[in-house]
């Protein structure tokens, strides 16, 4: 097959699909490999950003979607988007977070974490479609684990959950408590 019929093939797919479509779905459809397909997306993008398009397909975990760029969002939005944007809460904040940084963490868990009961966050968190159910883990009960969608990702920018920036690392007594003084000494080196 020519490479302009396989680019418009890959560029009808997800025109049309309006989600993220997977590498293994790609590779399918056009009978190419992995290599080729991301090869022939970022040629396609180059091209979108030379010509000035208002689209751009971006990358999602293991997959690509066809969007707008962020740079039209103010003159799409009062056209087409007439729905109300999830508002996220510190605490909706908090526990997403945590499941960002720990997939298959169980409610258990990050309450323990955040120190307050999370349901209601939680079940926030999954109407949002930000986190989905993981499995049961394998332990007394079989508590249900959660772990971040591909939305979660769209939402805040990423491409897969190793783009999230790094966290500190801090020192831990015999008690589990953060050590305090490092933590002050660490921020007047830093300011200094």
């Amino acid at each position: 097959m020519e490479i302009d019929k396989i680019r418009g093939i890959i560029e009808a797919i997800l025109f049309c699909a309006g989600r993220v479509v997977k590498i293994k779905e790609l590779e399918l459809a056009v009978e190419i490999n992995e290599k080729d397909i991301i090869e022939l997306i970022n040629d396609m993008n180059k091209e979108y950003k030379d010509e000035s398009r208002g689209i751009e397909i971006i990358r999602v975990d293991n997959g690509f979607q066809m969007c707008t760029k962020k740079e039209y969002y103010e003159y799409i939005n009062p056209v087409i988007d007439k729905r109300n944007k999830p508002k996220l809460s510190q605490a909706a904040l908090e526990a997403l977070s945590i499941i960002a940084y720990n997939p298959k963490i169980t409610r258990a868990e990050i309450e323990a974490i955040r120190g307050v009961s999370s349901d209601a966050v939680i079940y926030k968190l999954l109407e949002y479609n930000l986190i989905e159910e993981a499995g049961k883990i394998d332990v007394l009960g079989k508590p249900m684990s959660y772990k971040t969608t591909d939305e979660f990702l769209k939402m805040f920018g990423y491409s897969s959950l190793e783009d999230l920036p790094e966290l500190p690392r801090y020192k831990i007594d015999e008690n589990q408590q953060i050590v305090i003084d490092d933590l002050l000494e660490n921020n007047k080196s830093e300011k200094n």
